[in-house]
């Protein structure tokens, strides 16, 4: 994967209500869906509330259980990836260590797999231990027809079919968003690690947002 241009990431990670940014489609529009509230209408068109299966080996559902009422990253990866997954989940968790608590009180982390046939709870667990991942981080495995259904709905794919199939050059972005609130984007999951806590408090409440910006502060100061 290419760096990171910064004109890349500012373009990707200025959060905005979603029936106006990342997520937008023209069917919001449409005069037979007008009295659904903004986050109804994201959740049928972008969340299908489907049964997944976590790295603790529940069955969870991904709108209800994963997603409703929390602020979230979610990716794509899977165990066995040996090209950009690998660098993408060592920047989530230095992502999870600088955050601390805030990671599983605040702030939930999901990673879905690409390759559900493979990705079993129990290698992910090996998964999450090799990289030493902590609570508030979900690993989510289950049916394929299943993954691959959130992975179109998420949006992780390409225009081109040909190069969509390819696993190898899929999609290493981190989607981030207060459900709630309904706000959506996204942002290179190889970003510097200030500028993903920079792209993630633009989501967060005032008290929250001036905690994160903090700590962006002093990973940037740090790095001088």
């Amino acid at each position: 994967m290419n760096k990171v241009k910064r004109r890349d990431f500012l373009a990707l990670s200025a959060a905005t209500p979603l029936a106006g940014g990342l997520l937008t489609g023209g069917t919001f529009l449409e005069s037979h869906r007008a009295t659904l509230s903004a986050r109804e209408r994201v959740r049928q068109r972008y969340f299908p509330n489907v049964t997944v299966v976590t790295h603790e080996g529940k069955k969870v559902r991904f709108y209800d259980d994963l997603i409703k009422g929390k602020i979230v990253t979610i990716n794509m990866m899977y165990a066995h990836c040996a090209d950009v997954c690998p660098m993408i989940t060592a920047n989530l968790v230095r992502v999870q260590r600088l955050l601390g608590d805030i990671i599983g009180r605040d702030i939930f982390m999901v990673s879905l797999t690409l390759k559900p046939e493979m990705d079993t709870p129990e290698l992910f667990r090996q998964y999450m231990k090799g990289y030493g991942i902590g609570p508030g981080w979900t690993f989510v495995t289950g049916e394929p027809d299943t993954l691959e259904l959130l992975r179109v709905k998420l949006g992780f794919t390409y225009p081109d079919p040909e190069k969509d199939k390819d696993d190898t050059l899929h999609i290493g972005n981190v989607r981030y968003g207060n459900e709630p609130k309904v706000l959506w984007s996204a942002c290179p999951g190889q970003a510097p690690t200030a500028w993903l806590i920079t792209a993630l408090s633009f989501v967060t409440p005032p008290p929250l947002k001036r905690k994160l910006l903090s700590i962006a502060q002093s990973v940037r100061a740090a790095q001088k």
